[in-house]
């Protein structure tokens, strides 16, 4: 592994926004060593594109610490560029080179990244249960572990998203971000709450029978 022009540059910049926040917000202090910590391992992941997905890596910083200090308004903001991210990636790989293998694990591991920081935090704020919270770590963890176990195997999966995960993320950061909205507005998110504690957990289970039917094939596997 070497270092990446444009993982440098991109961790440079991602480190000055960052400290900027920090600076403005004052969050906890070991907020701080995550953002170093993905700025030096982005600076050896190559791509442009991989380079946007990893905005959501350190997105997970301001997404806990405005979970767990209850500033919802903010969050949602957050949790909506990450999402706008997410659209972004896949139209920025096509401009410079199409899609990778490596650009396909990226992105569920940094959604992941994301959605359990964000999720860990509301849990711990009061403002989702810890059960949903967790739901929505196995969603990614758990394929993430299949793909690993996998590899070590000596398979070689073909890793490309599927239907069911997609809109399994699309679910989860519309009705988690729509909770964030209307609690930062102090409106009732309670419906919003209990259509996620039900769509969550069945659009993770669709997404987990999908993979499974995938796994079954002899290369192809599917990713979240």
């Amino acid at each position: 592994m070497r270092l990446q022009r444009s993982g440098v540059i991109a961790g440079l910049a991602y480190l000055v926004i960052g400290l900027a926040w920090i600076w403005i917000t004052e969050p906890p202090l070991y907020l701080i060593a995550w953002l170093f910590v993905v700025a030096v391992v982005g600076s050896y992941i190559p791509g442009e594109a991989n380079q946007v997905s990893l905005a959501r890596a350190y997105l997970a910083v301001p997404a806990l610490a405005y979970a767990t200090s209850g500033r919802l308004g903010l969050l949602a903001v957050v949790v909506a560029v990450a999402g706008l991210t997410d659209l972004v990636d896949g139209t920025v790989a096509r401009r410079f080179g199409g899609p990778t293998q490596f650009g396909g694990a990226l992105d569920p591991v940094v959604d992941g990244v994301f959605m359990g920081a964000l999720c860990i935090g509301l849990a711990f704020g009061g403002f989702i249960p810890l059960w949903l919270a967790l739901v929505v770590i196995a969603r990614y963890l758990l394929p993430a572990l299949g793909g690993g176990v996998l590899i070590a195997l000596g398979r070689r999966p073909e890793l490309r998203h599927t239907l069911t995960g997609q809109v399994s993320t699309t679910l989860i950061l519309v009705l988690v971000g729509g909770i964030c909205l209307f609690r930062g507005l102090n409106q009732d998110a309670s419906g919003l709450l209990n259509a996620a504690e039900v769509v969550i957990p069945i659009a993770t289970l669709a997404t987990f029978i999908h993979l499974g039917f995938h796994l079954r094939r002899p290369v192809v596997v599917g990713i979240p």
